[in-house]
């Protein structure tokens, strides 16, 4: 929805012929070996998206679009009176179970990840070819580089065990202040977070029997937080209680590419300037 963007950042044109950061992430995809893209959008703005970013990368590979609406639940739950913000990272990725049934990489549209984490993931899934929900990926940046200098971010803090994913924690309002690093965790605690640490930047990698764990998880957060106003499941959040209950492993990809985003109106000049430069 782009509150702290002030406005649909996705459809924002960056590059220097008018391309949003969702043209690069396709290109990159579509080099690398993709053959289909799934938009999950608002209904709301469909036209508009289909006209700015779906009809003109049609060429590069299959398109199909889903639709996260704040009513798309789980059988027996209902939205709490009052309530407008959709439900996260977790509930976006699961709108569009009805047009996946391959191996899949989520990523968010506002991000470019460089267009080695896509041959990174490419190379895995070739690897691992028969992947189920008990084996996912992930592309790992260092914290360092994703921040902004004009306001705080998001981002999964993770800890790893050789190419293994241990945890990876959602934390918000993370900045550089001083030097320090600080965010707050899950628990609402502000803590100094390492300046090496790996985060995720929502780059995910799959398999299609993955909806069937993410349906059982968002059931179970529905009942814990349906009631209030602004709680949202974030993805990193369900793969981490996968890793801790001994139910999916994950591998994080190491990328030599470049992250950047527009989490801010002010970063769209340094944005704009680093893609003239790529």
């Amino acid at each position: 929805m782009g509150s702290r963007y002030g406005g649909l950042k996705q459809l924002d044109p960056m590059g220097p012929n008018g391309e949003t950061l969702l043209d690069y992430s396709i290109h990159d995809a579509a080099k690398a070996g993709f053959k289909k893209v799934v938009f999950v959008i608002r209904r709301d703005f469909a036209d508009a998206f289909k006209a700015n970013v779906g009809n003109r990368n049609m060429d590069k590979l299959e398109v199909e679009y889903a639709f996260q609406e704040l009513t798309d639940l789980p059988s027996g739950f209902s939205v709490p009176e009052g309530r407008v913000k959709p439900w996260g990272t977790a509930h976006a990725i699961r709108a569009a179970r009805q047009v996946v049934s391959d191996p899949f990489v989520a990523i968010n549209a506002d991000d470019y990840y460089g267009s080695d984490a896509y041959q990174r993931v490419i190379d895995y899934l070739a690897a691992n070819p028969a992947i189920d929900a008990s084996q996912c990926a992930m592309v790992g940046y260092p914290i360092v580089n994703t921040l902004s200098p004009h306001g705080s971010v998001n981002r999964g803090v993770c800890r790893l065990d050789g190419e293994l994913l241990q945890t990876v924690e959602e934390h918000t309002g993370i900045a550089e202040r001083a030097g320090v690093i600080r965010g707050a965790n899950l628990t609402g605690a502000d803590v100094v977070i390492p300046h090496d640490a790996l985060v995720s930047m929502n780059f995910w990698v799959f398999a299609p029997s993955f909806f069937d764990v993410l349906e059982a998880h968002f059931t179970a957060f529905l009942k814990e937080h349906g009631s209030e106003m602004k709680s949202e499941c974030y993805i990193p959040t369900v793969v981490d209680d996968l890793i801790q209950r001994g139910e999916a492993q994950c591998v994080v990809l190491p990328t030599s590419g470049e992250w950047f985003g527009v989490t801010y109106p002010e970063d769209k000049p340094a944005v704009q300037k680093r893609l003239a430069q790529l």
